[in-house]
């Protein structure tokens, strides 16, 4: 039985920057009626500016409040949105999340600033160092999840759209983005009901990062995961998938 068949409240899921939908395979299985979208310049969507990214992202909320469920950037979309209409809201799931990716003097859980330059020089190299780029991104994704090669290969070749590349526009925007957002004075409203999703090893958006964004929302629940790094809904697709769900019938 899926979570769809369980409680009334839709359900759509946000991923992060560089990937798409399809990252979201293990979820389209198990929740059937939710629905899964791509940001701007992701999976075959059309460009945008880093500034109409929130609203396109809001357009497709459906028309009776639902379950967000934001990944990493995509988290960080969610947790925007939840500020700006949180009646349109049900419940907010941020798996990976921050409310702010990279270090600042008084923020050490974010990505230091040679790890972020290096990124940035990459999306903007000849095509094959793009890739590679966004390959060692990938990479370290699943760092600290302990995957055999077969297995860290299989969950490539199902999770990465070959077909929809993320467009130049859609990394340097995303990239944008995750430079400029600093949420930690506006975090979610406490009438929205917030379970927060971590791995333990995450080698992208600290742990420490969820674990503060924990105390700053006093309404939100945080699930670690342990020997998992920053997509556990990937590399514990079981465990993630059975928690949502648990959460899901509490609403």
């Amino acid at each position: 039985m899926t979570t769809a068949t369980l409680h009334q409240a839709p359900m759509l899921f946000v991923h992060g920057w560089g990937q798409s939908a399809s990252i979201w395979f293990e979820q389209r299985q198990h929740f059937t009626a939710a629905r899964f979208v791509n940001l701007p310049g992701h999976g075959g969507a059309a460009d945008l500016p880093a500034e109409n990214w929130l609203k396109a992202l809001e357009s497709q909320l459906p028309d009776q409040p639902c379950i967000l469920v934001g990944w990493s950037l995509g988290g960080m979309l969610a947790m925007q949105l939840a500020q700006r209409a949180p009646e349109r809201l049900a419940g907010l799931v941020l798996v990976s999340s921050t409310p702010c990716f990279v270090q600042k003097t008084d923020w050490p859980h974010g990505c230091d600033t040679p790890t972020f330059a290096a990124f940035e020089a990459g999306i903007h190299a000849p095509e094959k160092e793009r890739q590679h780029t966004l390959s060692r991104f990938f990479a370290l994704m699943l760092h600290g999840d302990g995957l055999s090669r077969a297995a860290f290969n299989r969950l490539a070749r199902q999770a990465v759209n070959r077909q929809h590349p993320t467009s130049q526009a859609g990394l340097e925007q995303g990239l944008h983005l995750l430079s400029e957002l600093d949420l930690r004075a506006d975090v979610t409203p406490r009438s929205v009901p917030t379970l927060i999703l971590h791995g333990e090893q995450d080698a992208i958006v600290p742990f420490a990062a969820g674990q503060a964004l924990t105390r700053q929302m006093p309404q939100a629940g945080l699930q670690a995961f342990a020997d998992c790094g920053h997509a556990p809904f990937l590399s514990q697709a079981h465990k993630f998938n059975d928690t949502l769900e648990a959460w899901c019938q509490t609403l």
